[in-house]
């Protein structure tokens, strides 16, 4: 009985170790573009960033850009960008045709396994599945984490968990704005 609870432990620590911390100031990360130029993440630093991790063969992560089209469409007004990158081999040379066929209007690349993995705090030993999603606030922090396996993004949902993702972020950074505005001095 001892041993079977100290083994669950053990495994509970191992499994919460893998777990990326959140909130987490966003590192610098770079998304290769089909001409060759490269978009940084910092670059957006002020907008909420939705960043999703692709591969341009997966049915699930083809559903998502279609979703994400049209968010992107409907809450750049409001001070959100929508980021995407392929991390499949070859993705270098299937981004441009994937661009083409799902229409992205949002910066489409790919970036390197390697960065991704340190990017979202993954041990390369246990990646999970595709796609995966990182919120950022307009301060540059990842507010939240989604990983491929996630209900987050059963095909249903899709849409409507981005979109609440982010309404939820919106609402936090009008809050914050608020808070931080200065007040009137009540006149007499």
């Amino acid at each position: 009985m001892r041993t079977g609870r100290l083994i669950a432990f053990a495994l509970g620590l191992v499994f919460c170790s893998l777990a990326a911390t959140i909130p987490r100031p966003a590192p610098e990360f770079v998304i290769t573009l089909p001409n060759g130029k490269q978009t940084l993440l910092s670059q957006y630093r002020g907008k909420i960033v939705a960043l999703a991790f692709i591969s341009t063969t997966c049915p699930h992560c083809q559903r998502l850009t279609q979703a994400l089209t049209g968010i992107q469409k409907d809450y750049a007004p409001r001070g959100v960008q929508v980021l995407e990158t392929a991390i499949n081999q070859g993705a270098a040379q299937l981004v441009p045709a994937f661009i083409q066929q799902y229409r992205t209007n949002f910066p489409t690349g790919y970036s390197d396994w390697n960065m991704v993995m340190e990017f979202l705090q993954i041990s390369i030993m246990s990646p999970g599945y595709l796609p995966k999603m990182v919120f950022v606030d307009r301060k540059g922090v990842i507010q939240a984490q989604y990983a491929g396996e996630n209900p987050f993004f059963a095909d249903q949902d899709q849409d409507k968990n981005v979109r609440a993702e982010l309404d939820k972020m919106l609402q936090a950074a009008a809050i914050g704005a608020r808070k931080s505005a200065p007040r009137k001095a009540a006149s007499k």
